[in-house]
């Protein structure tokens, strides 16, 4: 079978655990784009077993490193994939069918199977969880936002079947490490946006949080996993908020401390 017309776009950052099964699992495409910012280990080594595309820039702004990355692509169509995700067999095939035939849709969204360890997060809202991977790149942009960019596009949004396996969490140190980064770009965000947060919103926001994953979404059928999961989604607001505040007191701690001239 001849390839599909799908530019596979990967960005890397000290990737050599997951990268060789990345790329595998992108056989099926065309083109597969690397986008490496700066590996230390054997990322890039690893990653020209499967492809001579591979690029380097250095990660500044996420939503400006995507649609950078995203510009390198030959093709109009492209998939955006971590190097810690797999395609499975049965979303490539139906890539492969989507493609013999025209296509009315600019964007899809694709289900994501999240795993800690090897234990699938099946409840709790983690699954299908699906999210846009698959567009045309002229007729989308990510806005340019540091943390959790919004996909920007203008047109209908089709829906495909077959998952994306995401292996984002080794073990639990893994996902509180995560947490732990992730919290901290938030809390930047918040500062550099000057939004307005409170303790008691940020509270309010881990409770109801919490109480839908763990309860309405079922995440308490994952057992341990389930609350964790849950309990960290919730407890993201309340992480984000101490950070933040601390930016807030060690600003004004600047301004009282400038000389007077």
């Amino acid at each position: 079978m001849g390839k599909v017309p799908v530019s596979v776009v990967v960005i890397t950052k000290n990737e050599e655990n997951n990268i060789a099964g990345c790329l595998k699992s992108a056989e099926w495409a065309d083109e597969i784009i690397v986008l490496d910012d700066s590996s230390s280990d054997k990322t890039v080594e690893m990653a020209k077993r499967f492809t001579d595309k591979i690029f380097s820039r250095k990660m500044d702004i996420e939503g400006a490193h995507r649609n950078y990355a995203y510009s390198l692509a030959k093709n109009n169509w492209v998939l955006s994939l971590d190097a810690d995700e797999k395609i499975t067999p049965e979303l490539a095939e139906e890539l492969r069918q989507i493609f013999q035939q025209p296509i009315k849709d600019i964007v899809f969204a694709i289900p994501i199977k999240t795993f800690i360890g090897k234990r699938w997060i099946r409840y709790g809202g983690w699954y299908p969880a699906s999210k846009v991977r698959l567009f045309e790149k002229e007729r989308v942009k990510y806005e340019e936002k540091g943390v959790h960019p919004r996909i920007i596009y203008h047109g209908t949004c089709g829906h495909l079947k077959g998952d994306i396996l995401h292996y984002s969490y080794r073990n639990f140190h893994d996902f509180f490490e995560s947490l732990n980064n992730q919290t901290t770009l938030e809390a930047k965000k918040w500062f550099d946006e000057k939004r307005k947060v409170s303790l008691v919103k940020a509270y309010r926001k881990y409770l109801s949080r919490f109480l839908r994953y763990y309860f309405i979404e079922q995440g308490f059928r994952d057992g341990i996993i389930g609350l964790m999961a849950a309990f960290g989604g919730g407890f993201y607001q309340i992480m984000a908020y101490v950070k933040y505040w601390e930016m807030l007191r060690n600003e004004r701690e600047k301004q009282c401390n400038r000389p007077v001239l």
